[in-house]
């Protein structure tokens, strides 16, 4: 979509051409549109290494219900809400049936801190280069304090068995969302 802003005279050369009276203008936001996964998509490949020491693959999503969140940072209030309220839901009996990680930029060290800081048991995956954030479309612009920026997207996906995005948030609001997913989850893994 185009919008016309005015072009006041200061900002026209003396002798040169006249100038439009406005100039076409497109909103930052509409400029490069993020295409993230739709439902149905197929899971990317991956290979990233987890808080928990070990290295997670798209492989070791096989044959499980998934739910890969993307935040944009560690040990920052909203970010830490949502760990937090992920780690609560991670009962026993509930981590038998589903496989819950947390993505963001943030460098193993950070995560590292921010565990044992915030005591979390949902493991967090590493992507500094942002290559997965990329693959899912959760890295891009956004609004932030009505400003245009280039950051992590919040956002969820919700991964059935055979490896297909069986649900996406793609713009989540903390308050409540963890315990929002784990609801779809339930709908979903009954009906299959």
């Amino acid at each position: 979509m185009h919008y016309l802003l005015p072009v006041h005279r200061s900002c026209v050369k003396k002798n040169a051409a006249p100038a439009p009276r406005y100039l076409p203008f497109r909103r930052k936001a509409e400029m490069n549109p993020v295409l993230m996964l739709n439902i149905g998509d197929a899971l990317p490949l991956f290979s990233l290494a987890c808080s928990d020491g070990t290295q997670v693959s798209s492989k070791d999503l096989a044959g499980h219900w998934s739910v890969l969140f993307f935040y944009p940072k560690d040990m920052t209030p909203g970010c830490t809400t949502e760990c937090k309220d992920y780690s609560a839901l991670m009962s026993n009996a509930f981590k038998s049936r589903v496989l819950v990680y947390g993505i963001s930029k943030d460098t193993l060290a950070s995560h590292a801190k921010f565990v044992a800081k915030e005591a979390l048991t949902v493991p967090l995956l590493a992507d500094p280069e942002k290559m997965l954030h990329q693959a899912f479309g959760a890295w891009g612009e956004k609004m932030m304090y009505g400003k245009a920026v280039t950051g992590t997207i919040r956002s969820t996906f919700l991964v059935d068995p055979k490896g297909r995005i069986a649900h996406v948030w793609p713009k989540v609001t903390v308050a409540g969302h963890a315990a929002a997913v784990m609801s779809r989850l339930h709908e979903l893994s009954s009906e299959k």
